[in-house]
């Protein structure tokens, strides 16, 4: 946890404030029980009035001093580490957005949500605390035995033997309870994770009348968190009491050694009244320790996690310097590729060399799990390939910087993905100064322009969260709206017309032709009559290039795409 304690580098002359004014209010609370004393010893013992009024206005004083001491360190405090939880939810998600693939496969969507809200307000939370305690607790403790043992030596023994009984119980507890809170944390994400897909699945969870299964999942996480907070809250609930135990043990010790010690002279009934308050400031320091320990074991698993995230390195790298200017534009090339997935057993892809030229369309098509969108994934570098090269405009993607790279490529991803807010927005996503009319004509050419029209606001209607309130075709050509509206080198299509009818994929195909002339078009394609009229077709199987060539080259030479064809088309439709 103290690793995360560097992005408190902005705040560092705040924390020097809020310590400063935590440290004046322990000195107030500590000599307040001094100057009760001498006014028990000096003024009531000795009936002298205008002593007491003086003694008590100063008494006063220091207490309304103490109070706004208080409410200020409090809120520097409060606003410190609001401050320090935004810096770091910020410093997370900008290290996330760096992340590949990889890494969120590795560590799962739901566990970094739970990490960049959850986790960080733990930490947050405990921070704001420490900033009052991790000075008021010492100095109180500290601060509190010399001033009892300025009132009386031989009476501190009772706390020499209090003490070290209540610091081992609060030891004992913490050490027990603190491999729950690392396991909360973790039940926690699954708790997350299951409510995230029972929340984005809920059509297909109703579809298959499965809600009482998901009701059983989400019971059954429900229950496993529950239990864990149960047992630590219980172990952390014998806390309390037990020190409340000792203490009170401790004052009934106080007051019936401190009689005895009033009663032969040898202390003031004032010195002992000072002394109780100064055992009580001791024993409630150590029960700011303990409410510490309650919170700081669950904040460090939490700021391990955030840690973790954090220290986490890309696989895919950015280069620190731009690429030098291309020789050519819109070829893509892909040279003895191989790829694996972590902890793959076999490649998801191997041996893969061919060239998509600029001016002509690329079609990939192959059975499930061939390796076609693993193969469209290399182009924009989401993943590093183990071995080979994959060229852009004649050069390495490696050597380009991400940002070069992705603005000579539109991607429309095999699952349609919109956000919410107007259509326009949506399709500008693709270019930010979009003009009205490249969103028009982007619309047109994507042959979503006639439903479009059709809405109350046409392209300022609102789209709902993930596009629910557009159908399947119509979120597919708004994704290619967006692609088109970018005007790039290269455009990638993993498998975006399944989605559309016959009548409309051929449309849109026809109209691509004359938008995506000067660009290179790659299309991932289930459908043989997506992919027959294209420059090239490239067939996968099991991640290997089982041919390459026209509709009517493979016909005569591939096996693998014959069998594709006859399965999709009758044999008046080949011939």
């Amino acid at each position: 946890m103290v690793k995360l304690f560097r992005f408190l580098k902005p705040y560092r002359w705040g924390v020097a404030l809020v310590m400063a004014l935590v440290l004046l209010q322990s000195l107030g609370e500590l000599y307040l029980p001094t100057l009760m004393s001498d006014i028990v010893n000096n003024g009531v013992v000795g009936e002298n009035t205008p002593y007491i009024w003086r003694m008590g206005g100063f008494m006063l004083a220091v207490t309304i001093v103490g109070t706004f001491v208080s409410i200020m360190a409090s809120y520097f405090s409060a606003k410190i580490s609001s401050g320090y939880g935004k810096i770091v939810r910020a410093k997370v998600f900008k290290h996330v957005e760096n992340f590949s693939l990889e890494e969120f496969d590795r560590i799962g969507t739901a566990s970094l949500i739970t990490r960049t809200t959850n986790d960080i307000n733990q930490v947050q939370q405990v921070l704001m605390m420490m900033l009052r305690l991790m000075v008021m607790a010492p100095m109180m403790c500290i601060g509190g035995i010399i001033m009892a043992l300025s009132k009386d030596a031989k009476l501190t023994l009772v706390l020499l033997v209090a003490l070290p009984v209540l610091a081992l119980a609060i030891f004992l507890i913490a050490r027990k309870g603190m491999p729950y809170f690392k396991a909360i944390q973790t039940k926690l994400d699954r708790l997350n994770l299951v409510l995230r897909e029972g929340l984005t699945g809920i059509r297909v969870i109703r579809a298959f009348n499965r809600t009482g299964h998901e009701k059983e999942r989400f019971k059954e996480a429900n229950r496993d968190l529950t239990d864990t907070a149960i047992k630590v809250n219980q172990i952390m609930a014998v806390m309390m009491p037990l020190m409340m135990l000792i203490m009170n043990f401790s004052s009934i010790s106080i007051v019936w050694f401190g009689g005895l010690r009033v009663g032969s002279g040898d202390m003031g009934v004032g010195d002992l009244m000072a002394f109780i308050q100064y055992a009580m400031q001791i024993m409630f320091s150590l029960l700011m320790f303990s409410m510490m320990f309650v919170m700081v074991p669950r904040a460090s698993a939490s700021a391990v996690r955030i840690d973790e995230v954090l220290n986490m390195e890309p696989t895919v790298t950015n280069r620190s310097e731009k690429a030098n200017a291309p020789t050519e534009r819109g070829t893509v090339e892909f040279d003895n590729v191989a790829f694996s997935y972590p902890g793959a057993e076999q490649p998801a892809v191997e041996g893969l060399t061919f060239t998509a030229k600029r001016g002509e369309v690329t079609a990939i098509i192959g059975g499930t799990g061939s390796g076609k969108s693993t193969l469209i994934h290399l182009i924009p570098r989401f993943y590093d390939v183990d071995s080979g090269s994959v060229r852009v405009d004649g050069i390495d993607v490696r050597d380009w910087t991400q940002e070069q790279l992705r603005q000579r490529i539109a991607l429309v991803p095999q699952k349609a993905v919109l956000f919410t807010g107007t259509i326009a927005d949506n399709i500008r996503y693709g270019k930010e100064d979009a003009t009205d009319e490249e969103i028009r004509k982007a619309a047109e050419v994507a042959q979503a322009l006639d439903f479009v029209s059709g809405m109350p606001e046409g392209f300022d209607s609102t789209l709902a969260q993930g596009g629910t309130n557009v159908s399947g075709g119509q979120k597919q050509r708004l994704s290619i709206a967006r692609a088109l509206v970018r005007k790039p080198n290269v455009y990638l299509f993993d498998d975006s017309f399944s989605a559309l009818d016959y009548k409309t994929d051929a449309k849109l195909r026809a109209a691509l032709r004359g938008e995506t002339a000067d660009a290179t078009v790659i299309i991932v394609a289930q459908r043989v009559s997506t992919v027959m009229d294209a420059d090239r077709i490239i067939v996968l199987d099991e991640g290997k290039i089982a041919g390459i060539g026209t509709h009517g080259e493979l016909m005569a030479s591939s096996d693998v795409y014959r069998e594709i064809v006859s399965s999709q088309l009758s044999e008046e439709e080949i011939a």
